[in-house]
């Protein structure tokens, strides 16, 4: 599976998967899946980079204290939204605002989709962030903001 970065905003940022073939049914639920599971620990502050006590602390966790004022001390990595998984040919795409989460959210993903590549369904590429060539954003080649808002845009 390769990975490719493009311009990366988290507050608008395209996730791409390219497949061998047009994903079934099924299919295609395994991916939504994986999605809105990722999505959803997001959205509970799951890739909280600051947040990482057990982590940090190494292999030897046995009986380990965890400090629950660290954890209240970190600032909050929250995912805000996503739309639904739509699907073109044998390319999948999802917009997500991940906001404050961490970059650790994107290894989470794109080891998740790693083994799944290698155990159920061949993904090709994930492109994270930018344009597709192959099917365009909604509303690319626009000015995301326009200078006098009191203007009617052509």
């Amino acid at each position: 599976m390769q990975v490719e970065f493009r311009e990366c905003d988290f507050f608008d940022l395209w996730i791409w998967l390219e497949f061998d073939t047009v994903l079934s049914e099924v299919e295609r639920q395994y991916i939504e899946e994986i999605l809105n599971s990722w999505f959803f620990l997001g959205k509970l502050g799951g890739f909280n980079a600051e947040n990482l006590q057990v982590q940090d602390t190494g292999l030897e966790i046995s009986y380990m204290r965890y400090d629950n004022s660290t954890a209240e001390d970190s600032m909050m990595a929250l995912m805000h939204n996503m739309s639904e998984v739509e699907y073109q040919g044998t390319w999948a795409r999802c917009w997500f605002d991940i906001g404050t989460s961490d970059a650790i959210a994107l290894d989470i993903l794109i080891n998740s989709l790693r083994q799944f590549s290698k155990d159920y369904i061949a993904i090709q590429r994930v492109i994270i962030g930018g344009e597709n060539e192959d099917w365009r954003v909604p509303g690319s080649g626009r000015a995301r903001f326009m200078e006098n808002p009191d203007a009617v845009p052509n």
